[in-house]
């Protein structure tokens, strides 16, 4: 029987049932009622790269059974297994603890997003250690040092995006390596400071989303719940500011410019302003060009995955159109593939081969001479080099040109043999718009 990870469950399962085995952890279990009174549960299973709810029924021996399982129990279940509108059904399925040597591998999690994750950290190692700001550099690496270990198994939401142990690496790196491209485009942004914005951003996360050493729960701490990631985050970098300011570290920092405090106060900006406005949660809005491209960057690679996630999960409601994935506004389209160029090499002859390695190189506007003729008053150097007109098929003529425009050097004989426009109708307008579509719509 082949093993699956949720995430792959749900991508091969459908309303034929698929015969497989998984790892998973008891988020929790939820005691409920249909509308006619009948009881049922609901169990909420995790485990390294997503989660499900699994409904039992009173009629099912796994319904009394659940109940004698230790507090967020690991499991394997086994079964064939359904999914439709309302998600993944059970058919003819148990379950069993897992033992210590299983369990000790199912908490590395599935191989593709150990070694995703892996490369993920090693990637936000070796941007900030390149930070050459020394302040900005000694602050990463005390982090890193102090909470490196939660850091890596905290998720970058509870369920939005990167709603996974070890989530927030993944969105952390891949903001890094867009800050890093940003850079390069605006070379005035500070990029030290924004690599260590990115770090720090979502570590006030490390109380609202991490998860035990041994599961894949996230737990709820009175810290994360009463005041959120942005004030825990700001009051953590103060910690570790005024640490560093106290150490043999900071001793010849004092002649440094920008000067310690301004370096500071830019740093907790870019935490306090990064969700953008006030209503999001910002006690600031972003006042600077590092706080403004930090926002975006983190905006970008939330609502990237949550388009990756829709195209997983969402029921696809007709060809190329998934269901809305919250809180994105609206229904998704699948994108479009990108062209493959080989591809089209392959069907192409030898002389068609010719004509489009032709296209590619660079070839200079081609210019000839046009003669002003009385119809074209616009025009009345005789040796006006323009770029011929392509020629274009229309079922009605192209609109003469509006005489009514600002004086030219046309001469006063050539204008006076302009001919007069004809009207413009509504319908001419209805009749040349259906051309910018290719095909009949209406």
């Amino acid at each position: 029987m082949t093993k699956r990870t949720i995430t792959q469950l749900k991508a091969d399962a459908c309303e034929t049932p698929l015969s497989s085995e998984l790892d998973v952890q008891v988020q929790h279990i939820i005691q409920k009622t249909t509308k006619s009174g009948k009881p049922y549960k609901e169990l909420i299973l995790t485990d390294s790269s997503d989660q499900f709810t699994l409904k039992l029924w009173e009629n099912t021996p796994q319904f009394n059974t659940v109940d004698t399982l230790p507090e967020h129990a690991s499991l394997r279940l086994h079964g064939d297994w359904t999914q439709n509108q309302y998600g993944i059904e059970g058919v003819r399925w148990d379950f069993r603890e897992l033992s210590a040597e299983e369990l000790a591998e199912f908490l590395t999690g599935d191989s593709q997003t150990a070694q995703r994750q892996a490369k993920d950290w090693s990637d936000i190692l070796q941007m900030t250690s390149q930070i050459l700001d020394p302040r900005l550099h000694a602050i990463c690496q005390v982090f890193i040092q102090e909470y490196g270990d939660k850091f890596r198994r905290t998720a970058a939401a509870r369920k939005n995006h990167h709603a996974r142990r070890g989530g927030i690496i993944e969105h952390v790196a891949q903001m890094m390596r867009c800050a890093h491209a940003i850079c390069s485009v605006y070379p005035k942004l500070n990029k030290d400071l924004l690599t260590a914005g990115v770090l720090f951003h979502d570590c006030g996360k490390l109380w609202e989303n991490t998860y035990p050493e041994t599961g894949f729960t996230q737990s709820y701490q009175i810290h994360g719940e009463m005041l959120g990631h942005i004030p825990l985050g700001i009051e953590l970098t103060n910690k570790l500011w005024q640490k560093l300011l106290d150490s043999e570290t900071a001793s010849s920092w004092s002649t440094l410019q920008p000067s310690n405090e301004d370096v500071r106060l830019h740093l907790l900006h870019l935490i306090a302003s990064h969700h953008g406005s006030y209503e999001f949660g910002s006690p600031t809005l972003p006042r600077t060009p590092e706080a403004q491209a930090l926002h975006h960057i983190d905006n970008l690679d939330a609502k990237y995955e949550m388009y990756e996630q829709g195209y997983r999960r969402g029921q696809e409601l007709a060809p190329n159109i998934v269901e809305r994935q919250f809180p994105l506004p609206a229904n998704l389209i699948r994108p479009l593939t990108s062209f493959q160029e080989t591809a089209m090499t392959d069907k192409h002859t030898p002389q068609e081969q010719q004509i489009v390695t032709a296209t590619k190189e660079e070839i200079a506007p081609i210019s000839t001479p046009v003669s002003v003729s009385p119809k074209n008053p616009q025009s009345s150097q005789s040796s006006q080099s323009i770029t011929p007109p392509i020629q274009k098929t229309q079922e009605h003529p192209a609109p003469a040109p509006d005489t009514s425009a600002a004086p030219t050097s046309a001469s006063p004989s050539n204008l006076a043999k302009a001919p007069s426009q004809p009207a413009h109708t509504d319908t001419q307008e209805d009749e040349n718009a259906g051309h910018f579509f290719e095909n009949e719509l209406f």
